[in-house]
């Protein structure tokens, strides 16, 4: 048995311990202070008197006072962490963490640019190579941001007007090969030839003025301003991803090949943009096109 205050004292000390990040072990103590304000006012003084019905009360507090389900599932998560923790330091005698369920969150539909949108987002960014070069990579592969900031110049090959671009295996995800069409492969011949800056050591494709590899931070800095000038309200990067699924999707690829393209572990992942476009009723090709 453990007061609230001391208990919690214990388990942001177990997470330095553990050495979690700085904003985790943040988010995580102000969550379980939150959780014990609640706790006091139920009358619940120590840890072993917690039950199930206490954070379900909590949760539902929550929601009445304007929490989203995604703040809310953010706070379950830290507070079934600390259940957890009581349990294995003996400060409860029963691990009700998996009790608390996750509120349904219903998926936001992906934002798909229209033809007139990206083809402006493509023209207001044509006075500069390589943020034009940047968007028609992304506009014709479909790659993530991340993926592009990590492009090698060895990771491009190119013969015929066509090519493959090399995306390495990261975190959980595995390595790919992804096809380059006319567009991107002229797109990044122009960048190279004009504008790239020639740096011993730059194996990066993207680089600033001084061969440093372009950030993830810059890049998207980068293109939200080309969004503001092309007028393309509400846009993120990552809407050129799905504009690029939902593109190839209605123009009859192949679900297989395009969530091998996308890098998606599951074809289920892929298929929920099949929800919002119109499949064409024809056979299913295997190439890519050009947006």
């Amino acid at each position: 048995m453990n007061d609230l205050n001391k208990a919690r004292e214990n388990f942001i000390k177990k997470l330095k311990e553990e050495d979690k990040s700085q904003s985790t072990i943040v988010a995580y103590n102000k969550d379980i202070e939150q959780l014990s304000e609640y706790l006091l006012e139920e009358a619940v003084v120590n840890t072993q008197d917690i039950k199930i019905e206490h954070l379900k009360g909590f949760t539902e507090e929550l929601a009445e006072k304007g929490y989203t389900k995604k703040s809310i599932s953010r706070k379950i998560n830290a507070i079934r962490t600390y259940i957890s923790f009581l349990f294995e330091e003996g400060d409860v005698s029963v691990d009700i963490s998996d009790q608390l369920k996750h509120p349904k969150i219903q998926p936001k539909a992906p934002r798909i640019l229209s033809k007139l949108e990206y083809r402006a987002l493509r023209d207001a960014s044509r006075r500069n190579v390589r943020t034009y070069s940047m968007i028609e990579v992304l506009l014709q592969t479909g790659i993530t941001i991340s993926e592009l900031s990590g492009i090698e110049l060895d990771h491009v090959h190119v013969e015929n007007g066509l090519g493959t671009l090399f995306i390495p295996a990261r975190g959980s995800k595995d390595s790919r090969t992804v096809p380059l069409n006319e567009a991107a492969v002229g797109a990044i011949k122009e960048y190279l030839n004009e504008k790239r800056p020639t740096m011993d050591g730059a194996e990066h494709l993207f680089i600033t003025k001084t061969g440093n590899p372009m950030l993830v931070r810059n890049i998207r800095s980068t293109i939200n301003r080309a969004f503001k000038r092309a007028g393309v309200e509400d846009a993120t990067v990552n809407d050129i991803r799905h504009t690029f699924a939902a593109h190839h999707l209605e123009n009859g690829l192949s679900i297989i090949k395009l969530s091998k393209i996308l890098g998606h572990k599951r074809v289920s992942t892929t298929e929920r943009y099949l929800d919002y476009v119109e499949k064409p009723e024809k056979t299913e090709r295997t190439e890519i096109s050009v947006l």
